[in-house]
């Protein structure tokens, strides 16, 4: 992205090189996308990067999803779409995006240690170790399934799931259950 450009102007400049149609249409798809991902208040507003400050990081992940959302994708994957965000911005950004899947879009996204808030906004869940799926089934499903496994994969109360379960899928962890 380009660091000197307003939330507006970049996503502007994807709708003119990826969307067929009228600059009217073209500008319409990108005042929905504003609006959808809740960026008309700061749409002026320069990005801003390493020389300086511009928007803040949540408005600037959600810039990046939109210049993505564009061509209104079915299907979107995301990596990591949290990093880097302070609790409450990161919370706002998974928000956004179980809104967008509400909508009628698949989210596909990478998330490594989530927040208790965060986890339990997640439909469905692949946990994996080793390059090999844990478990892949709905995400409220996976505290009960562990604990059907014994005593040791029992998620202890008041635990973040997550961690538990990073925990439990270590590379260190799972080492020690193979000695």
């Amino acid at each position: 992205m380009f660091e000197t450009l307003t939330v507006r102007e970049q996503l502007e400049f994807a709708a003119k090189l990826k969307l067929k149609g009228t600059y009217e249409e073209k500008m319409l798809r990108v005042d929905k996308i504003l609006d959808e991902l809740k960026l008309t208040k700061c749409q002026n507003t320069k990005v801003g990067g390493a020389l300086f400050k511009g928007v803040s990081g949540g408005e600037r992940k959600r810039t990046s999803i939109g210049v993505e959302l564009i061509t209104n994708p079915s299907l979107i994957f995301l990596d990591e779409p949290t990093t880097g965000l302070d609790s409450f911005t990161a919370y706002s950004v998974i928000e956004t995006l179980k809104e967008l899947a509400l909508g009628g879009r698949t989210i596909i996204t990478t998330i490594h240690q989530p927040s208790t808030d965060i986890y339990e906004n997640f439909d469905r869940l692949i946990l994996m170790a080793q390059g090999r799926i844990v478990f892949f089934n709905e995400a409220r499903l996976a505290v009960d399934y562990f604990s059907k496994l014994g005593k040791d994969y029992i998620c202890p109360d008041w635990n973040n799931p997550a961690d538990f379960f990073m925990d439990l899928l270590s590379i260190d962890s799972i080492d020690t259950q193979d000695s």
